[in-house]
Order: structure tokens, then sequence, then C-alpha cells
């Protein structure tokens, strides 16, 4: 039986902590001068393998009390401020993340990380913030925009609260920004779009709520996560030609209504694509067969209906396709099971009455068995664990003409 997660996702996820953080240690001025590399970055970094080598203020100062120090320099100040501005809406800290947030010598802090300045190689500054799994409850005060030299933030599975402040908008450097698994809430924080040198946009797991706006298929993000929320609607503009995503997770929203056609505008860049559970109806446009570069398409559990686009047998590079748990029809077309890098397919729980050629019809035991092929809860004869012939003539006697 093919089994669908977010494994491939995941790859993408720690690859991409492990190279930010290693660009920052190396060279992180050079990295800021070279938005290329920032994309680099942005998908195929990781985010607890580096942090040792940073360049860290080891000097203990000699003040001990929660002012600015005067001997040193008026960026690391300013990020002591905005600091312990944010200790002080720190509610609770169960592991101790922020206990050592004493003083003024803030490269000390744990889950603070400072760099040589982008602009200035013999200054220190605040270039990372990373609280993962810290189970920290809390806000984000605006005083956060102090932080200006921050390249990226990650606060995953923490239970900090309400809305994103304004003032994240002076982070005019920051190209990482994981605030998954928390409990922000509000319409999608448009901030972001203030962000001229994010690449990686990590909103999973919150509860944000409303449409997504159409400015975010117009940045150059390379990777978009803003599934498990509460996003009722997506508008994907009909020209978006700033847009650079190669992962976008959209599932487990409740969308509704069809696939904008104007997807195909993803074509260029768009290499995994997961809608699963958004509550998509409708029939799945055959403009998703132009995403030429797709590795992953899932649109499993969700309302689709009408037959398999014949453009999806043109996706050479597929390596999973997901049509599970919907309402699709009609033949599997061979020109989609004899897809050359094709290693998991599901059609399981939908209404096909045919599988198209040899190949399709021994796809389990094709290509030495390495293609993971689930075709159950279908209408297909002399294939096991079909539907009752009752289910399927009262579903085949509406067939869907989608072309």
């Amino acid at each position: 039986m093919a089994s669908f997660s977010f494994t491939s996702i995941a790859k993408c996820v720690n690859a991409i902590h492990v190279l930010v953080l290693t660009l920052l240690v190396l060279n992180l001025s050079s990295l800021f001068k070279d938005l290329s590399l920032a994309a680099v970055a942005a998908k195929h970094s990781s985010s607890n393998s580096v942090y040792a080598s940073h360049h860290h203020g080891h000097h203990r100062s000699r003040y001990h009390s929660n002012h600015p120090d005067p001997d040193s320099n008026e960026r690391l100040n300013q990020a002591f401020l905005a600091l312990q501005a944010w200790k002080r809406v720190i509610y609770s800290d169960p592991h101790n993340f922020t206990f050592n947030w004493e003083g003024p010598s803030v490269c000390n802090y744990k889950g603070v990380f400072c760099a040589p300045a982008p602009d200035d190689s013999k200054t220190q500054v605040v270039a990372g913030i990373d609280l993962n799994k810290g189970d920290i409850a809390g806000f984000l005060p605006e005083e956060l925009g102090l932080l200006s030299d921050l390249a990226l933030i990650h606060l995953n599975s923490n239970r900090f609260c309400g809305i994103l402040p304004h003032s994240l908008a002076n982070l005019t450097g920051l190209y990482e920004l994981d605030l998954s698994n928390n409990r922000f809430v509000g319409p999608f924080p448009t901030v972001v779009f203030s962000l001229s040198s994010l690449k990686y946009l990590d909103l999973r797991y919150n509860e944000f709520e409303g449409p997504l706006p159409p400015q975010l298929f117009s940045n150059k993000l390379d990777a978009i996560f803003v599934n498990n929320n509460r996003f009722t609607s997506i508008n994907i503009p009909a020209s978006s030609l700033s847009f650079s995503a190669s992962v976008v997770v959209f599932a487990n929203n409740n969308f509704g209504g069809c696939l904008p056609p104007s997807i195909v505008n993803f074509a260029d860049t768009l290499e995994e694509l997961l809608m699963i559970n958004t509550n998509l109806s409708g029939c799945l446009p055959e403009q998703v067969g132009f995403l030429y570069k797709l590795r992953v398409l899932d649109v499993s559990s969700n309302k689709l209906v009408g037959p398999i686009p014949y453009s999806l047998a043109g996706l050479a590079h597929l390596e999973q396709l997901n049509l599970g748990h919907n309402m699709l029809s009609g033949i599997v077309p061979a020109g989609v099971c004899s897809l050359p890098n094709l290693a998991n397919f599901t059609i399981s729980y939908n209404y096909f009455c045919e599988e198209e050629g040899i190949i399709c019809q021994n796809l389990t035991t094709s290509k030495g068995g390495n293609i993971a092929f689930d075709d159950r809860r279908n209408c297909l004869p002399d294939r096991p664990y079909q539907r009752t012939q009752k289910e399927c003539s009262a579903a085949l006697e509406h067939p869907v003409d989608c072309f």
C-alpha cells in the first residue's frame, strides 16, 4: 500500500538549516551581498548542527545589571534592550532556555548567536535566535524590531501566542523565519512581505485564519509552509512572474473551491506541492501537468471529481503522486503509470473504472516491484478490495466531463 507523509519535506527542512548556519559562520557578510546564496541557504539548511561554530562573545562583561554595556557596540546594546523586553513577556520557560538572559553580554545568552556584521567584519551583532522546542509561553514584543541584524529566527514548538509585531518589518536582513507549532492567531501576517531578504517562511501548525493574500505568490521565497492553520481561500494571481518557491505546503486548511488554473505560474520553480485535506472541489485542472519540475504532488483527501488530466503524463520528474480519497473517476492513463521516476502512486478511495494498458494493470509488479501502488476501493474489475457494485453504479451513473 502506498504511503504518503511529509518525509520529503522534512528532508528539505533539515537540509535547510545546516547550510544557513554554516554560511553564517564562514562569511555572513558575503552571504548578505549575494542573494543567490541566500536562496540556496533557504533551500538546503538545518537548524541544529552548526551553532557551536558561531562567533560568540566569550568574554564576560564586568557589568552584571540589566543595563546596556557602555563598553560594547551600539548594535549589541540595541539587541540587549530587545531581548530584555522579550524576557519580560515570557510567562513560562519550563526548560530554562532564558535562564541566563541577564546582563549585557547577549552573545552568551542561550539560543542567541552572534557573528560579524555584514557591513563591518570587526563588529559583532546578533545574527540568529534559536529557541526551537523550548515549550516557552509568551508573545513577541515590538522591541524585537531592534534586532535589525537578524538573519534567522527559529521558534518552532513553543507556546508563543498573539499576533506578530509590525516592528518585524525592520528585520530587512532576515531570510529564514520559522514560527511553526505555536499559537499565533489572526490573519496572514502581511508584515513578512516587508522582509526583502526572506527566503524561507514556516507558519505551519498555528491558528492563522482568513484568505492567503496574493502577495504571498509574488515574493522571492524559496519555501512556503502554511499547512495546519485555518486559512479559508487561496488566490493565485493570473501573473506571478516573481514566484520562486520550490516547495509549497498548503495541507490541512479549509480553502474550498477549485484549484485555479493560474497554478501554472509556479511551473518554472515548483518541485513539491502538497494540498492534502484542503476541501478542494471540482476538477483537477490540466495546468497541473504543466508544472514540469514537480517531484511530489499530493492532493489527497479532498473532493476532486472527474478524470486524471492526461497532461500529468508529462511530469517526467514526478516521484510521488497521491490522488487518494477523492471522487475521481474514469480511466487511469497509461502515460501516468509509466512515468520514468514514479516511485509511489496512490489512487485509492476513488471511482476509477479502468486502468489503461498493461503497464497500469501490472503496476504492482512492474519495474521489479519498485513502485508502491495503491488502487483499493475503486471500481476496477478483477482487482482486489474494490467498492461494491452498488457504490460504483450510483457514482458512475453521473459521469463528470471536466474538459
